[in-house]
């Protein structure tokens, strides 16, 4: 088996009314997130990002403006996710970008059961994540939009 790098790209896709695209996972239910997942071999975490949102959402993120963010975040990986990293590795680091499309569009899943398009501020408090919540702070940030 081969391990995860414990290095991510989060991609927040949002639109010009700021509605935010929250995916369930198959892997655990309730847990809502944006597009998000570990880089491969030789990938940047651009690159990465856009590779997840195609196979995530069927969306060709080369079509709009993909947003680095410039954040990144260290976190502990759940316990119950270990198993794909290398033994010992216990965080991952996990750099944030926007994509903003022009309006809600249908999403082609691949990984997750439902997907949801929200107000940013509904979004906030459904992600299971605190990164994906920061991600959403910095749209607010970012668009003058009032936390």
């Amino acid at each position: 088996m081969a391990f995860k790098k414990p290095i991510s790209s989060l991609v927040l896709i949002y639109t010009e009314d700021f509605k935010v695209l929250l995916m369930e996972r198959a892997d655990k239910k309730g847990f809502w997130q944006s597009v998000t997942g570990s880089l491969e071999d030789n990938e940047t975490p651009q690159d990465a990002a856009l590779r997840e949102v195609f196979e995530e959402t069927g969306i060709d993120a080369n079509q709009y403006e993909l947003e680095d963010w410039q954040l990144s975040h260290v976190y502990e990986i759940y316990a119950h996710w270990r198993y794909r990293y290398a033994p010992d590795t216990t965080h991952n680091t996990e750099h944030i970008f926007g994509l903003k499309l022009p309006s809600e569009m249908p999403i082609q899943l691949s990984e997750h059961v439902q997907y949801l398009w929200v107000d940013w501020q509904d979004a906030m408090d459904k992600v299971f994540s605190w990164t994906n919540v920061e991600a959403i702070k910095k749209l607010a940030k970012i668009h003058q939009l009032k936390l």
